[in-house]
């Protein structure tokens, strides 16, 4: 993928994102991209009361996950850079 690309579709996820930032800003949190992977993996950061929060896994696969892959098939998973692991 080249940086034109990879910017384009960084830009185009996060305006995904925009949908769920609202639901994240009701418990003081947010999310933010941090790259996408030439596997086409997104790497997200939590930020706010979302880098401590127990749902934060549940919120990833349910919420996050399911909203990109649903506007976005060619994006293969999310992971989360820091936050609580499972």
């Amino acid at each position: 993928m080249s940086d034109l690309e990879r910017a384009e579709l960084i830009s185009k996820v996060n305006t995904t994102l925009d949908d769920i930032r609202p639901h994240l800003a009701v418990d003081s949190g947010n999310i933010e991209i941090v790259d996408i992977t030439d596997d086409l993996t997104v790497k997200i950061k939590w930020l706010g009361n979302c880098v401590n929060c127990s749902m934060s896994a549940m919120t990833m696969r349910a919420g996050v996950e399911q909203t990109i892959k649903s506007k976005h098939p060619q994006i293969i998973g999310v992971v989360a850079v820091n936050g609580v692991t499972v």
